[in-house]
């Protein structure tokens, strides 16, 4: 079953200058999480807020019939891309979306927002 990625491409951490820093910090996170999601045979996604400005950069990671997570807080980094990556693999190879703590991958600890448990009888 087909996990998703869906990555911010709005988000803004505190400290971002469009001057300096045209691109916002969740389109360079997507473009360093892309890549790396085709190679594990992810899907991927952008979408315009997730609602999470607070905790830039937000991606969610989701499947159907699965527990689908709402993590924030990265920064727009080759380690924190890899991390998200790393852990919507788990999820993918997960029968309900649960991934064991002691599984994670340490990037992202830490960086769970919310649980969203799938919707009743969508079998």
């Amino acid at each position: 079953m087909t996990t998703w990625i869906t990555i911010c491409d709005t988000c803004k951490r505190e400290d971002w200058d469009p001057v300096a820093q045209p691109d916002t910090d969740g389109e360079l996170l997507a473009n360093l999480i892309e890549p790396r999601a085709k190679i594990a045979k992810l899907q991927t996604r952008r979408t315009s807020c997730i609602m999470g400005c607070v905790r830039a950069c937000n991606v969610v990671v989701q499947g159907q019939n699965k527990v689908n997570y709402v993590l924030g807080m990265f920064e727009p980094t080759v380690e924190d891309a890899q991390a998200i990556v790393d852990y919507a693999t788990l999820h993918k190879n997960s029968d309900n979306g649960q991934v064991p703590y002691r599984q994670w991958p340490k990037g992202v600890k830490g960086h769970f927002t919310s649980r969203i448990t799938p919707i009743p009888g969508n079998k």
